[in-house]
């Protein structure tokens, strides 16, 4: 079984072609305190199941997507550009 990503833009293509960026997280704001920060930066989810990803077509059209994974099987539910 391989493991593959559908990019928005040139459709379906293996895992090895991408670069995963991490959870996607909302990111704190401008002031905010340094727990708050230290939280976004290395902190991680990490549970099984559904998530909500980054991920760069490294060796495509060299953009940044969002993808819904869920991490159990590597199974790709959906690809989007952020709005």
């Amino acid at each position: 079984m391989s493991f593959l990503l559908a990019c928005p833009e040139c459709g379906e293509r293996s895992a090895y072609e991408f670069r995963f960026g991490g959870e996607v997280k909302s990111r704190p704001q401008q002031g905010d305190n340094e727990e708050a920060w230290f939280q976004y930066i290395y902190t991680k989810t990490n549970e099984a199941g559904e998530q909500e990803e980054w991920w760069f077509h490294r060796n495509g059209c060299r953009k940044w997507f969002q993808a819904l994974r869920d991490t159990r099987t590597n199974t790709v539910i959906a690809t989007w550009y952020p709005e």
